[in-house]
């Protein structure tokens, strides 16, 4: 499958929504179980990029969107003004493929590119394809903060993973 990663244009948002609702209905990513509309994802869609902060697509030689990825600030004080979190979501039929590897490559080149210092991982813990995804790209674990949320009448820990972006890291060479 050849696939093309751009920024998010107006046309992806029904599937920037499809995609982002299936983890909320089906998965533990995102700890809420209200489905967003299409009006909230916009509105993220126009907050982010407002404030100068990336939203890319991993598009099909077809034109589907088969994923997306963005980051944005990790806290508000100006003391994080170099620190990024970020969120990597592929379409459940396209998952397997490398379409995250491919996302968080491009967010990392273009955090980098852009000066920031850190890019934070907030994942919930257990989630070991998450987990292993960022580790190939050198990310290190930070702490579990442990029941902090709830998600199915289940009590869910929050793993932090970190990369420093000044560092150089390249998957080929680094991992044995």
């Amino acid at each position: 499958m050849v696939l093309v990663i751009r920024d998010v244009q107006d046309e992806d948002l029904p599937a920037v929504l499809r995609i982002t609702n299936h983890a909320i209905a089906h998965t533990d990513a995102l700890w809420i179980s209200t489905p967003f509309t299409l009006e909230q994802r916009q509105k993220w869609v126009s907050d982010r990029l407002a404030q100068g902060f990336p939203v890319f697509v991993a598009v099909s030689e077809n034109g589907d969107v088969c994923g997306y990825a963005s980051y944005g600030a990790f806290r508000a004080f100006e003391g994080y003004a170099k620190t990024i979190e970020h969120s990597v979501y592929v379409d459940v039929e396209h998952q397997g493929r490398g379409l995250g590897r491919m996302l968080l490559a491009r967010l990392i080149d273009h955090a980098r590119q852009a000066g920031f210092h850190v890019m934070v991982a907030g994942i919930t813990a257990g989630n070991e394809a998450s987990v292993a995804l960022h580790r190939q790209f050198g990310f290190q674990n930070s702490g579990i903060l442990p029941q902090v949320g709830r998600k199915g009448g289940r009590w869910l820990d929050l793993l932090f993973m970190t990369l420093c972006l000044e560092a150089v890291f390249e998957p080929e060479k680094d991992i044995p």
